[in-house]
């Protein structure tokens, strides 16, 4: 496709309904309660999206040269080697038999340029990726959903065990006669795949310089597309045992791809159920994600990356803001949920977020 053929970032992309802030104020105040909830459990906080690291990563980014002018935008303008954090996570906190989405958090370091939020100081760009194509439609959406996990931590392991065997089944008769389903079976639906095999996407929009986006990462090195589909869900911790014991005796490498917009009806910014079609928008390769032997797991690595660091999609360069509902969500959630993680373990020995500066702040 031609540059031309790509819709163009403007605000007036973003269209905001009127109970949007009404959703966002009862998001944020569940999550105080589910935060509030975890603490009094586990006696000290935790985040409430991605609770469980399975592997803490050190890597690096390398962005292609001769990128086109429609993919040479913010981050990926010039060819480029960022250092890069990388955590590994599940959506549940819980034994690993109960399967659940896969995350892909990266820490881009040393990134200068004008800031999407006035009060974001860093030098970072976070990118949030999970291995699903689409989310939650909206912030309403997401409401209903976030109350479903409220009234569910409660419940044992094996009542998601449960509801994920019929998930799954509902998943594959789904993706047999292209009905839809409500996106939290597809979630309760997941495969439990290996995660280094698996395929990430942010989900949501985001600014893409001129243009507007939605990005993936996609295995790209031998070690690790021979992993794609394989099982990786038959015991409690056995994601994280599968992450290190791979590092141990492999590297392993991903490309970094953009899909870029093409217009608000076929690629829609502000509903995030909604798969960009690769027809309309194929995804086009930026840059390669390098991840080297390493130990993936350690017990300073780890509390680094599960209590001091966080990460935030709003923390990025202005030229790729978050865009649509889904998004706008996560600017408050993310914030009220890193805020109590903080004043809840502020009396504790684990030090408070902050941000590396360089790659050596992450311990080996």
């Amino acid at each position: 496709m031609s540059a031309g053929q790509y819709l163009r970032y403007d605000p007036s992309v973003e269209q905001i309904r009127p109970e949007e802030a009404e959703a966002v104020e009862a998001i944020v105040a569940s999550i105080a309660r589910t935060s509030a909830s975890t603490f009094h459990k586990d006696g000290h906080g935790t985040r409430q999206q991605h609770a469980k690291g399975v592997g803490y990563l050190r890597g690096e980014l390398i962005v292609y040269d001769d990128l086109p002018n429609h993919l040479s935008q913010g981050l990926f303008k010039k060819a480029s080697r960022y250092p890069i954090i990388v955590r590994l996570s599940t959506a549940f906190n819980r034994s690993d038999r109960v399967r659940s989405p896969r995350g892909f958090a990266i820490k881009v370091l040393g990134v200068t340029g004008p800031r999407a939020l006035d009060d974001d100081t860093s030098t970072n760009q976070d990118l949030l990726l999970v291995n699903h194509k689409s989310y939650f439609a909206d912030a309403m959406a997401y409401r209903d959903a976030q109350r479903n996990v409220e009234r569910g931590l409660v419940l044992p392991d094996l009542v998601f065990e449960s509801v994920g065997f019929v998930s799954r089944i509902l998943v594959a008769a789904s993706d047999r006669t292209g009905i839809p389903i409500p996106i939290v079976l597809k979630a309760l639906g997941d495969a439990g795949s290996n995660i280094l095999g698996e395929t990430f996407h942010t989900e949501g929009a985001l600014r893409f310089g001129d243009y507007i986006a939605r990005l993936r990462i996609v295995p790209l090195s031998d070690s690790v597309r021979r992993l794609t589909s394989q099982p990786c869900h038959d015991g409690d911790d056995v994601v994280l045992k599968s992450v290190v014991a791979f590092f141990k005796e492999n590297s392993a490498e991903y490309e970094l791809c953009a899909q870029l917009c093409t217009d608000v009806k076929r690629t829609p910014i502000e509903n995030a159920s909604i798969d960009w079609p690769e027809d309309v928008a194929p995804p086009e390769a930026l840059g390669k994600i390098v991840l080297p032997r390493q130990t993936a797991d350690s017990p300073p690595r780890r509390a680094y990356a599960d209590e001091v660091l966080s990460f935030d999609p709003w923390r990025c360069l202005a030229a790729h803001q978050p865009l649509g509902s889904i998004m706008r969500v996560r600017r408050d959630a993310y914030r009220a949920s890193r805020t109590l993680r903080q004043q809840q373990n502020q009396n504790r020995a684990i030090r408070p977020p902050e941000e590396p500066q360089q790659i050596e702040d992450f311990p080996d």
